[in-house]
């Protein structure tokens, strides 16, 4: 008798201001097994990676969990944790974009690691350059206009 094992699928990042890259990213994941776990990176741990995100932790994840690629999505908030969720989920594949290309090769003996490239002309670090041109009565308009998508992605869930 053979056991019909499931794959997992493991990716982490901030996913902040979510784009085309990131929904085409977790899609080619999902493609890779039967389970897509995300983990998003809570606003802490982006300070201690230099990141200040635009869109809050609880919007973002609350955004990827309505993915409908997205088997599960985890708070991240520490290096450490990849390790750790990947014992954890029982982890087949950890895949992230190819700009993290060779930092995860140590779980290799763990799982199969797998870079993959990014979608061109879209990035969240080109849409900051673009909008740091917004004075803050923009930025704030911009934020209510993120806060009312969130509510309607909410109401769509």
């Amino acid at each position: 008798m053979e056991l019909n094992m499931a794959k997992t699928v493991l990716t982490y990042g901030t996913f902040d201001l979510f784009h085309i890259g990131h929904l085409n990213i977790l899609k080619r994941l999902k493609e890779k097994g039967d389970r897509l776990i995300v983990g998003v990176s809570t606003d802490e741990f982006n300070a201690v990676k230099g990141k200040k995100p635009i869109v809050p932790f609880e919007q973002r994840i609350e955004i990827v969990r309505a993915i409908k690629y997205v088997d599960e999505a985890i708070p991240e908030n520490n290096w450490e944790q990849k390790r750790l969720d990947i014992a954890k989920y029982g982890v087949n594949v950890f895949g992230i974009g190819e700009d993290w290309k060779g930092k995860f090769d140590d779980l290799g003996n763990e799982v199969e690691v797998v870079y993959l490239p990014r979608t061109s002309g879209i990035s969240t670090t080109e849409l900051k350059r673009v909008l740091s041109a917004f004075d803050e009565r923009h930025v704030a308009k911009l934020k209510d206009t993120l806060d009312s998508l969130s509510q309607i992605v909410k109401e769509l869930s």
